[in-house]
């Protein structure tokens, strides 16, 4: 007797291996430039703004809101999903969490949640089965700030990195495979929140970890250059905030976000005024974006009901009429690897050549990229340098110019009171940025050596970056 149990056991252990080494292999990691080829090549989807805010007629209500608020009698993530497939769209994505703090996820971090509401469900689950059971891509958005548990400026502790990476762990491992992650309310003028702070290079690896090839995409247009990626794998816009993309120039793979309606949480007088006219839609927007390499997100507000208004299913329908996605677009160009670790050359003692009265040293590690030291135009040779105040270690350097004058140029740094090279570059473009083997030293310098203007350099950034 026992020995037939002992062989059932076994047998029952052969069967259910191949199920359980098939939930532990992660899927192979594709290269960088293809995720974002195949993001770009989506090209339409459906934002949805839909949390705590949507029952306050607000987007950004009282963070002590009760969650009793929270009760979308009607709500059916199958009308979404059929929606934004009667639009063309490829994918949707959530608002998990907002600036208000309130997850709409079966979260265990946190008794402010969709589970301790009327309403009782998992949003997640349902909108990501939905999205799945029409065949769309699944994408979720997530706010670094959060202003119930406090996760705001001067507040933050190392409780708020660890819930904050707990809550995307949740996120990442429990509703499969997620092909974006849209991150805001991260070293924005409104939330003052750094990417040392709550680190972001230790964020981003922990997301890879989880899932390899989900992309990181962090809504920071307004305050980096438009010609490289600082902390994000895709290049953001958010129209409305007047961010709008260089469809001559972009060369990088790029978001860009609009409401149809005026806001982007639902208010009490959306079903009656009129939503964005469908023809300029496409025609003004999504097919333009489209030709500069650049993904275009819709966003649509669910009612309190849970439901997205008469209006916007009309205006999507009609959008799916006029547009269809065609396929592949042409090939990116190529692009370098994401900056995503801190500059630690930000806010150190800096010194320079001789310089521009009103543009002098300081202004060129300020972390701003509206100011700029400038060399004086009598010098021939001008050099700006970084003074740490121990020896750093480091293995990236990145120069943004403002304008483009820069034509040959090297790199230096002390090590022991000398000077040893560390990479040469000739200027194309206003953002430089060099990769090497990492080096120690106290300080580190630009040498200008050729020059068709007096140069003028926004930010010099120096980072050791984790490989």
């Amino acid at each position: 007797m026992k020995k037939t149990i002992c062989l059932r056991l076994l047998l029952g252990i052969q069967l259910l291996m191949p199920a359980m080494l098939k939930a532990q292999v992660k899927p192979a990691a594709t290269p960088l430039a293809t995720l974002q080829q195949q993001f770009v090549d989506l090209r339409f989807g459906m934002f949805i703004h839909f949390n705590i805010p949507t029952f306050a007629n607000q987007d950004w209500p009282d963070p002590e809101t009760p969650v009793s608020v929270f009760n979308p009698a009607k709500l059916d993530c199958n009308q979404w999903a059929a929606t934004a497939k009667a639009a063309n769209m490829s994918y949707g994505c959530l608002t998990t969490k907002h600036h208000s703090g309130f997850c709409i996820w079966d979260t265990k971090t946190t008794d402010y949640n969709v589970m301790n509401s009327p309403y009782k469900k998992d949003v997640v689950r349902e909108y990501v089965n939905a999205f799945r059971a029409k065949g769309l891509k699944v994408m979720l958005y997530y706010s670094i700030l959060d202003t119930h548990h406090k996760l705001r400026p001067h507040e933050i502790t190392r409780k708020h990195v660890e819930m904050v990476k707990a809550q995307l762990t949740e996120l990442l491992t429990n509703y499969g495979e997620i092909t974006a992650l849209i991150i805001d309310g991260w070293d924005a003028p409104w939330s003052r929140i750094s990417y040392d702070e709550i680190p972001f290079e230790e964020v981003y690896r922990l997301i890879k970890s989880l899932q390899p090839n989900c992309l990181v995409m962090d809504l920071n247009a307004a305050k980096y250059p438009t010609e490289a990626l600082f902390y994000t794998d895709i290049k953001s816009y958010e129209q409305g905030a007047g961010q709008h993309i260089s469809k001559e120039a972009n060369r990088l793979p790029a978001l860009s976000c609009l409401p149809i309606n005026s806001a982007w949480f639902w208010k009490t007088n959306f079903p009656t005024t009129p939503v964005k006219d469908p023809v300029k839609l496409v025609d003004e927007i999504l097919i333009p974006l489209n030709k500069a390499w650049c993904n275009f997100i819709l966003n649509v507000a669910p009612n309190t009901d849970g439901l997205i208004d008469p209006n916007a299913v009309k205006a999507l329908e009609e959008v799916g009429k006029r547009w269809k996605n065609t396929g592949a677009m042409p090939a990116l160009p190529p692009a370098i690897a994401p900056i995503i670790s801190s500059n630690i050359a930000k806010f150190q003692r800096s010194n320079s050549s001789w310089s521009d009265d009103m543009n002098i040293m300081d202004f060129a590690n300020d972390d701003r990229f509206t100011t700029s030291w400038q060399s004086n135009s009598t010098v021939k040779q001008p050099w700006y340098e970084i003074d740490f105040d121990k020896a750093q270690r480091f293995n990236m350097i990145s120069i943004v110019e403002d304008g483009s004058n820069i034509k040959k140029y090297h790199l230096e740094y002390e090590d022991n009171g000398a000077w040893k090279p560390l990479a040469k570059g000739e200027g194309e473009g206003r953002v430089k940025i060099h990769r090497f083997d990492s080096v120690w030293g106290g300080r580190v310098r630009i040498v200008i050596d050729e020059f068709s203007a007096p140069p003028a350099i926004a930010e010099f950034g120096v980072y050791n970056e984790r490989r």
